[in-house]
């Protein structure tokens, strides 16, 4: 079984604990072939910590792409990557997601609950993040699995007696992003891996194996579905 919350693997997993982003950054391209390009990052001074992208009510500050062409600059040259910390060396890094990954994104309490529950089981894992509480939201784990989720998932969740939007439980996947350890979310916190990118969980799973758990830790939290009240 690999290490999980709250304890670092052997190898890149103890040094991903004292790597910086741009580090990080180029071993994401060098280790796995995925695409990196930087975010925002946090400017503090005066006494307070705001985001570089200006807006002072910024959802998740110094963590989310940095312009609107991000999805055209994002790549997997290690040379690129290098060049674009050198010049700012304190970005965020993102990942995008419909590309060698989709996400599944759940709250914290029923990802643990169903990740302790996979390795109980011998369920095929790949990489998960785990994101502090921001935007509203509150902390969450986002589990790598092969692309093509979201067109598949409400299908996934009904077959397993659940309606569409019944639980906290959604994909990211062709256009979208992540924001990948060890990037800081304003004061909330860093992301982290829960489970460390290996060579043991190279070759990610299909949305399919992890549904299961996720859906039915997600079910233990989700609200009792709302009855219309009709007259006698």
């Amino acid at each position: 079984m690999e290490e999980t919350l709250g304890a670092a693997a052997p190898g890149r997993a103890a040094a991903s604990s004292v790597r910086g982003p741009a580090a990080e950054a180029v071993g994401y391209v060098e280790d796995r072939h995925w695409d990196v390009c930087p975010g925002t990052w946090l400017i503090e001074g005066d006494g307070r910590t705001r985001c570089s992208c200006g807006d002072r009510t910024c959802p998740a500050p110094g963590a989310h792409p940095d312009g609107p062409d991000w999805r055209s600059l994002a790549g997997s040259s290690p040379a690129a990557v290098r060049r674009w910390w050198a010049e700012r060396p304190q970005a965020s890094v993102i990942l995008p997601t419909g590309r060698s990954f989709d996400v599944l994104d759940v709250p914290e309490t029923a990802g643990c609950l169903a990740l302790a529950r996979m390795e109980r089981t011998g369920v095929r894992l790949g990489p998960v993040v785990a994101m502090p509480a921001s935007g509203g939201r509150g902390r969450r784990l986002l589990f790598l699995v092969l692309p093509g989720v979201p067109p598949k998932l409400p299908d996934l969740l009904r077959r397993l007696g659940w309606a569409p939007g019944r639980l906290d439980l959604t994909a990211h996947g062709e256009d979208g992003w992540i924001v990948a350890p060890p990037s800081r979310v304003g004061a909330h916190g860093f992301a982290q891996w829960a489970r460390q990118p290996s060579e043991a969980n190279r070759w990610l799973p299909e949305a399919s194996e992890l549904i299961d758990p996720l859906a039915y830790a997600c079910g233990r939290e989700a609200p009792p579905p709302a009855y219309a009240l009709t007259a006698p």
